[in-house]
């Protein structure tokens, strides 16, 4: 019991992780709560829907299941990169200077254009998206464990463990942290700071389309309010491990996901959302900077 619930609460921590290092990378930057980050998780979900029953009518799914699902990633992040890149410039980039009260209205404001466009162009019923991979799956120490968990589980520390190499060893990934410490130094060193804030939100976008599929494969069902929904718990994964810390957001998805699952497992599964909140109240009176966060000259 215990083992299932540790893979269950790893599998979604996984997600949560995903979807928290875009939060934490945008405020790292621009000491902003994108809260439009959800429905570009949600976007991913539903075009992963629309490519994938497309790839099933042209008879590309039973040719080739892997090269379909390739395709569909490969696309489902380039379409969404496009969405971060464009929300970026059209609703944050004009706001740069103004009060930091007007880029955060505009980011809920985009929030609830994307919830409303989803839910007028593809309804408001759930979608349900192909069983690619039914229950199959294989067992260890008594634990069952899905080909689709260990998937999950593998391509999400994949990306985390690529995303920090990216930062702490590439040239752009320097400059990232460079303006998230001080932009102005940043700016007369040389650095473009326009260009890393896209970078960041295009990276961020590509991450949280990745965790769009993958719960859309997981769960087989989506609807216009999972992005609202999975952005509050990804938002709370990055405030526990520390906002603005890259390792803090991929411990605090993991910390979140196995609270949730174990809670539900062991004590109520009504109480699922509660329970991850609770520890978010305990551990910010206990280090209000979260589990790993750092002073605001070390974010990043």
């Amino acid at each position: 019991m215990f083992l299932q619930q540790l893979i269950n609460g790893l599998t979604l921590g996984s997600v949560y992780a995903l979807i928290a290092l875009g939060y934490t990378m945008v405020y790292g930057i621009l000491e902003l709560i994108n809260f439009a980050h959800g429905e570009i998780y949600m976007l991913g979900a539903y075009l992963g829907i629309i490519l994938l029953g497309f790839f099933t009518a042209i008879g590309l799914t039973s040719y080739s299941l892997y090269l379909s699902l390739g395709i569909t990633l490969l696309l489902t992040v380039i379409f969404c990169s496009s969405y971060g890149f464009t929300i970026e410039k059209i609703a944050y980039k004009p706001l740069r200077n103004a009060p930091r009260l007007s880029p955060l209205i505009s980011a809920i404001g985009v929030s609830i254009f994307l919830q409303n466009y989803v839910m007028l162009t593809q309804g408001a019923t759930d979608k349900v998206f192909p069983s690619l991979f039914g229950g199959a799956g294989f067992t260890v120490m008594s634990t069952r464990i899905t080909y689709l968990q260990a998937s999950i589980i593998l391509v999400s520390a994949f990306m985390m463990i690529m995303l920090n190499a990216f930062i702490l060893k590439t040239k752009t990934g320097k400059a990232m942290r460079a303006v998230a410490q001080d932009k102005v130094m940043a700016s007369l060193l040389g650095i473009n700071i326009d260009t890393i804030i896209t970078i960041t939100f295009i990276i961020g976008s590509g991450l949280a389309a990745v965790a769009g599929m993958m719960v859309a494969m997981y769960y087989g069902l989506v609807n216009y309010f999972i992005g609202y929904s999975a952005g509050i718990k990804a938002f709370t994964a990055a405030v526990l491990g520390g906002i603005g810390s890259v390792p803090g957001a991929m411990l605090g998805g993991i910390l979140l996901g196995l609270v949730e699952s174990l809670g539900a497992g062991y004590i109520s599964s009504e109480y699922k959302d509660a329970y991850a909140f609770i520890i978010l109240i305990i551990i910010l009176l206990v280090k209000p900077e979260g589990l790993l966060g750092r002073s605001l000259e070390e974010k990043i």
